[in-house]
């Protein structure tokens, strides 16, 4: 990202716009380029993607961090808007994390997700997933805050939860509110299996809410300014632009 500006202070200002920001999927350079040219304000890259088109294969938990953060630079460095990276569980423990976000923030992204699946992680909208502990990740939210403090930097962190699937919406959400409390600015409940659902995300939290769009997955797929009205304060839109090539190739 070519700012001068913390790109965190840059993406805190476009969360807290009255319009939900919505974040395109990209996965190399030039879908970023594409997509700052479009006029998207911010971007968002998905693991899913990149393990898509730089290793061939599924979101199974195959591709590494040196992998997603050397794809992630690449992205960052023709970007002047702010971008989100999905960090998965940052790699490891609480140590792992502190090392992931680092260098996240070292590359320039303005904020990251980071989820509570057990390793080897899968797609968020494939059954069988397996979560930890929520105290083990949030022991990992921790670290990441704590990161960002000795840093004095801006860097949004994104607490995903993919508790609905293997533990019901109750789970997901109690763990959303731990998540918060140990320093997510973002609530990100994957997967919501229907608009009541997605209703109840958005009313349970006092921080900003998350809202993942995907073709086809499990979460009813809503327009945008849809998603505004019900109450998230993001929404995307990850594998859009990737399907469109897939498509065209």
């Amino acid at each position: 990202m070519t700012s001068e500006t913390d790109p965190g202070t840059e993406l805190r200002s476009r969360i807290e716009e009255p319009e939900i920001a919505v974040m395109p999927g990209v996965y190399d350079a030039l879908s970023g380029l594409l997509a700052e040219q479009a006029g998207f304000g911010t971007v968002f890259t998905s693991g899913f993607s990149i393990s898509a088109t730089r290793l061939g294969e599924p979101d199974l938990g195959l591709l590494t961090m040196s992998e997603n953060l050397d794809q992630i630079r690449s992205i960052v460095g023709g970007l002047s808007v702010p971008l989100v990276a999905d960090l998965d569980t940052g790699y490891g423990n609480a140590l792992n994390v502190q090392r992931t976000v680092s260098e996240a923030m070292d590359a320039g992204v303005a904020g990251g997700i980071l989820e509570d699946q057990a390793w080897p992680k899968r797609c968020g909208h494939m059954e069988q997933k397996r979560v930890v502990d929520a105290e083990e990740h949030a022991r990992r939210i921790r670290a990441a805050a704590d990161v960002r403090a000795e840093r004095e930097a801006d860097f949004v962190i994104i607490g995903r939860t993919d508790a609905r699937e293997p533990h019901g919406l109750e789970e997901a959400l109690r763990r959303g509110q731990m998540y918060a409390d140990a320093g997510a600015d973002v609530v990100f409940v994957e997967a919501p299996q229907s608009r009541a659902e997605l209703e109840t995300v958005a009313d349970e939290f006092a921080v900003p809410t998350f809202a993942n769009m995907i073709e086809g997955g499990r979460t009813p797929y809503l327009p945008a300014e849809e998603l505004g009205t019900i109450g998230f304060d993001i929404v995307v839109y990850p594998l859009s632009g990737l399907f469109a090539a897939t498509r065209a190739l």
